[in-house]
């Protein structure tokens, strides 16, 4: 199984690809630096594997490569968060403790 993690600007999420299928997306709406990220999705037939895990990870390591901050409103992507807690610095310092970070 060949996963891919992308963005597409186009839709402003990041997709999630098994094997060249679309399997889920990670919405986000983008000001300036700052990615606000309301709605992870991974649609019912990939549920199970992790693929939510790795596609919040991915997006937010792509984040960080772009030097952008973000406001993770979706309840799953604090959790993500919380478990690789080197992403914690995503979040500005006066915003974590209003995600439980």
């Amino acid at each position: 199984m060949t996963t891919t993690v992308q963005d597409a600007p186009e839709r402003s999420r990041f997709e999630i690809e098994v094997d060249g299928e679309l399997a889920g997306f990670l919405d986000y709406r983008k000001d300036g630096d700052e990615y606000a990220l309301p709605h992870t999705r991974v649609y019912p037939q990939f549920e199970g594997h992790g693929l939510g895990s790795q596609l919040v990870r991915g997006a937010l390591e792509e984040i960080a490569e772009r030097g952008g901050t973000v406001l993770p409103y979706c309840p799953f992507v604090p959790k993500v968060i919380r478990d690789n807690p080197e992403l914690t610095e995503l979040v500005r310092e006066e915003e974590r403790a209003g995600f439980d970070l």
